[in-house]
């Protein structure tokens, strides 16, 4: 099972590192991982997605509150939160071919985003599974290349019952007295 979490981190030289660091010492696989800016000044979102269990899932919060510049960590549940993708894709057409194109990317309400007289570069935002179809089609013509980000993930606002996570302490400023 995949699940999704998000921690928040100082932006610092070297935390990505750590912290994928740990999460590989102990074996854990992630399978997509996206850091930004924040809504707080200084801060790094990370959001990633991880297989396995809930007991997996687990292990990898306690071990990512243990990081000193970590501040917060959150699970998602599925069905509580908006998760999009962003895929753009190089493909190959040539002038009789570009109409078809255009009109499924149309259905697919995906856009151009630069088009020459031999390829086209096509923006689709969404859900993995219409990203994944919108490709799937696109292999009937010649894929060039292609570039997807991985799910991010925010708490929907209208669900009930569902509260974040507490905040952990202010991380310290430096790596000694705790922390990996």
């Amino acid at each position: 099972m995949k699940h999704i979490l998000a921690a928040w981190m100082r932006d610092r030289p070297g935390v990505l590192n750590r912290v994928t660091g740990l999460l590989s010492r102990r074996n854990f696989n992630i399978d997509s991982l996206q850091v930004s800016a924040s809504e707080e000044p200084g801060i790094s979102r990370m959001t990633f997605e991880v297989s396995g269990d809930d007991r997996t899932l687990e292990q990898v919060r306690s071990q990512l509150i243990k990081l000193v510049d970590v501040t917060r960590v959150e699970s998602f549940v599925q069905e509580a939160i908006v998760k999009r993708e962003l895929a753009l894709v190089r493909v190959a057409v040539g002038p009789e071919e570009r109409r078809q194109v255009l009109d499924l990317i149309q259905v697919f309400e995906a856009t151009v985003e630069d088009i020459s007289r031999t390829n086209m570069l096509i923006q689709i935002v969404g859900r993995e599974e219409k990203i994944d179809s919108l490709i799937g089609l696109l292999r009937d013509y010649h894929l060039l290349e292609m570039v997807r980000t991985g799910p991010v993930a925010i708490v929907r606002s209208a669900v009930a019952n569902v509260e974040p996570e507490p905040a952990l302490e202010p991380a310290r400023d430096t790596w000694q007295g705790g922390g990996v």
